[in-house]
């Protein structure tokens, strides 16, 4: 029986009464008072999420630059030291090996936040790439990383606001962390990236200031609200970036692994695409229920904002346009769904 990693923040999960899951092989909280008004608390004001499972890998050295963009998908040179860019780790057939945000610290030096289940695959996948002159180090151990997230995060934290995309050092109540302006929602938002033997405190600290603590089902209802791919879920080696609607994060001009059979992808138009979708009768769907017209649900849910079921999946090209009609076997039972533009959320429209 494998044994669950935990958090520097196990022990404030277990005093808050937290639900506790394995998820990518670790022992994580997936809810506390549950998701529906964790979901809510992230739209309406601000929540916290422990998400110190991800990994964190440096790239440093004068061969940093050029392992990295051989590497990655998106174009590193359009970012500069503070800067941050959600980017694809491709395999030859432009698969997504996983998708990550790299950090730029200086010109020859970079951190990657990569998913919790793929740390080890990514390392050995970037320590192959022939690069001299980089040094690669896993130093997740040394981190943990607190994502508060909400229209009220910033004020709550007594933080400027900052564009997004962009990091800097600072302090929350005297404790030293890295701000990073990403977060995993759809909400503006941080990501904290802290001392390991610093993250209690700083949680504590959170929680004093009135964020609500939240686990990982409202995250994950919260990203589907918006159009978050999941690596795992919709997203993975065997499922390539253009097909995935990730070709805005693809420098299809430069020479990167899988550059060459993306733009082929591209030019041919893919056979499929991931599409969103919202369900016009009653049912929830979940991931891996059958779409009649050809496909499979990737991530579904029940959407707290919208009071209906949503949902991600691959459907052929044609009904990939907003206004399809689907239909999704719900338990053996044909539901209608209607495709929608992304993301299936908006504030704006609400």
């Amino acid at each position: 029986m494998q044994t669950l990693l935990r958090t520097p923040l196990y022990e404030r999960h277990v005093a808050l009464g937290a639900r506790l899951v394995p998820f990518a092989g670790w022992e994580m909280p997936v809810q506390y008072e549950g998701v529906i008004p964790e979901h809510r608390a992230v739209r309406n004001n601000a929540g916290v999420f422990d998400v110190s499972h991800m990994g964190e890998l440096e790239v440093e050295g004068l061969g940093a630059r050029e392992l990295l963009r051989a590497a990655l998908s998106n174009d590193l040179d359009r970012i500069g030291p503070g800067g941050a860019q959600y980017t694809l780790l491709t395999n030859e057939q432009g698969g997504i090996v996983d998708d990550l945000i790299v950090y730029e610290r200086d010109p020859e030096r970079f951190l990657l936040i990569v998913n919790a289940s793929n740390r080890e695959l990514d390392f050995e996948w970037l320590r192959q790439q022939e690069a001299p002159g980089a040094e690669l180090r896993d130093v997740s151990d040394d981190h943990a990383l607190l994502a508060v997230q909400g229209p009220n995060a910033l004020e709550r934290l007594g933080l400027p606001r900052a564009p997004a995309f962009t990091f800097a050092g600072g302090e929350i109540d005297g404790i030293d962390c890295v701000v990073n302006r990403t977060g995993y929602t759809g909400e503006e938002g941080v990501e904290l990236l802290v001392p390991t033997g610093r993250a209690a405190e700083l949680w504590d600290r959170i929680l004093d200031r009135g964020v609500v603590p939240c686990g990982l089902g409202a995250r994950d209802t919260l990203r589907l609200e918006v159009c978050y791919p999941l690596h795992g879920n919709d997203i993975g080696p065997e499922t390539d970036a253009i097909s995935a609607g990730l070709g805005w994060v693809c420098a299809l001009d430069e020479e990167f692994t899988g550059a060459e059979e993306l733009r082929r992808i591209k030019e041919a138009g893919p056979e499929r695409k991931l599409a969103a979708f919202v369900m016009e009768e009653s049912g929830i769907p979940r991931q891996g229920m059958t779409i009649a017209e050809g496909g499979a649900v990737t991530s579904g849910s029940h959407s707290p904002m919208l009071g209906r079921g949503i949902g991600l999946g691959y459907v052929p090209a044609e009904l990939a346009q907003p206004g399809s009609e689907l239909t999704i076997d719900v338990r053996g039972r044909s539901r209608r769904a209607r495709v929608v533009k992304k993301p299936i959320f908006s504030r704006e429209e609400t």
